[in-house]
């Protein structure tokens, strides 16, 4: 498995499965090095997008893994990695959401997230913020 950086090769792979932002702000996210991409020999696997919040803390905006790649362990590669990129980079908490209808609380969870609030737009279900301390893991 590969997992780094996204660079502008795998911007046609991105535009083909990330349908939750445009392609220009795609290529805004790969030029600021926010993108991170999977692979498993020449297949995508998916990408981990984030930005910072208040300018400061690193926030998952998504993770997505392909659905024939699901419960592999892949979404927690990708994870692991960021979170690696984050610390070296001397951050030490992440931040994420995820909808309460959405079942991936109990796998951020098992990563280490933990629910520090939420909020709720109109019509939708709550937006639940979570956030990791992070510890340098042990080689």
């Amino acid at each position: 498995m590969n997992i780094r950086i996204a660079s502008k090769e795998d911007l046609i792979n991105l535009v083909i499965y990330d349908k939750h932002i445009d392609t220009e702000t795609l290529k805004k996210k790969i030029i600021d090095s926010t993108v991170i991409v999977a692979y498993l020999e020449d297949d995508f696997i998916g990408w981990l997008r984030f930005n910072f919040f208040w300018d400061e803390h690193p926030f998952m905006n998504m993770l997505f893994v392909l659905e024939k790649y699901r419960g592999k362990g892949y979404g927690t590669r990708l994870t692991n990695y960021w979170e690696t990129i984050m610390l070296k980079q001397r951050h030490d908490i992440c931040m994420l959401s995820t909808m309460s209808n959405e079942t991936s609380q109990a796998f951020y969870r098992r990563l280490g997230y933990k629910d520090i609030g939420g909020f709720i737009f109109e019509g939708e279900p709550m937006e639940i913020i979570m956030t990791k301390k992070l510890i340098a893991r042990k080689s």
